[in-house]
């Protein structure tokens, strides 16, 4: 049995383990000063939509806007075909027209006696009715040409002039700047850091600078991660709805995929 006698090779051995760990040491604390800043939650852009459309069925006549316009309240949007309303108008006039000579008649016959109280009842309930369709349909003629009800931008048109639309199904919708809203998802160890009215920053492609929102909605149930964020981490994970409407929204598009971090908050660890 051979017997090894410590030497120079033991010495050198433990000098590279010594350098090794100096060096492990050293590359440390760059790593270790990454892992100060905020946490960001991925999220993206959503914006409740006005939807603008007709009260009955129709055929498109004129658009007055396209995709991206800017649109002030109140500006005309588009117009469906007029053409039985302004007969109906016509008939109902005519209707008015009949019926007060009705009653003017009854009145004349009344005062002098030669008429009864029943007739004149009679005359004066029609006479009330053919005012009652005039009105109608000059009120249905008039919203067959609509204005916007909002300032703002034109998100989508989803009828051409020529196209037949049918009562309550959208022509247009409108996006008011005040509409626009951040949505992420955060972890329950990072929801008791969130409250209502609280700020947050939103970071984009392409942003010049960080935009500030403020939280508006925070869900009470947890839900799976959606799909929408490309995670194989992050979808196992139950997390929490998070709303935030920023404060100027700027250049920001619906659907447009961002990063959130808390504004108040520097260095803290939270699980995404």
């Amino acid at each position: 049995m051979t017997m090894r006698v410590p030497g120079q090779g033991d010495c050198a051995s433990t000098a590279r383990g010594a350098l090794a760990a100096a060096l492990l040491a050293l590359f440390a604390l760059p790593l270790a000063g990454c892992n100060d800043k905020p946490p960001a939650f991925q999220g993206w852009v959503e914006a409740n939509l006005i939807f603008v459309g007709a009260d009955e069925n129709g055929r498109v006549e004129t658009l007055s806007v396209k995709e991206g316009d800017h649109i002030d309240k109140g500006a005309p949007l588009f117009t469906l075909d007029d053409d039985l309303f302004k007969a109906d108008l016509n008939m109902n006039m005519a209707t008015l027209a009949n019926a007060q000579q009705t009653f003017d008649r009854a009145q004349q016959l009344l005062r002098t006696g030669a008429g009864t109280q029943k007739d004149f009842d009679t005359a004066q309930a029609a006479l009330r009715q053919a005012k009652a369709q005039v009105n109608s349909s000059q009120t249905r003629l008039a919203r067959r040409a609509i204005a916007s009800p909002v300032t703002g931008t034109v998100e989508q048109v989803y009828f051409r002039p020529g196209e037949v639309v049918t009562a309550s199904k959208p022509i247009v919708a409108l996006l008011p700047p005040g509409n626009i809203k951040i949505r992420f998802f955060v972890a329950e160890t990072a929801l008791a850091r969130l409250s209502y009215g609280q700020e947050v920053r939103v970071h984009c492609d392409g942003c010049a600078r960080d935009i500030v929102a403020k939280v508006s909605f925070i869900a009470k149930s947890a839900e799976f991660t959606p799909p929408v964020i490309y995670s194989e981490a992050e979808r196992a994970k139950l997390v929490y709805l998070i709303e935030a409407l920023p404060v100027d929204p700027g250049n920001l598009r619906v659907g447009q995929p961002v990063d959130v971090t808390f504004a108040d908050e520097k260095g803290a660890e939270a699980k995404r």
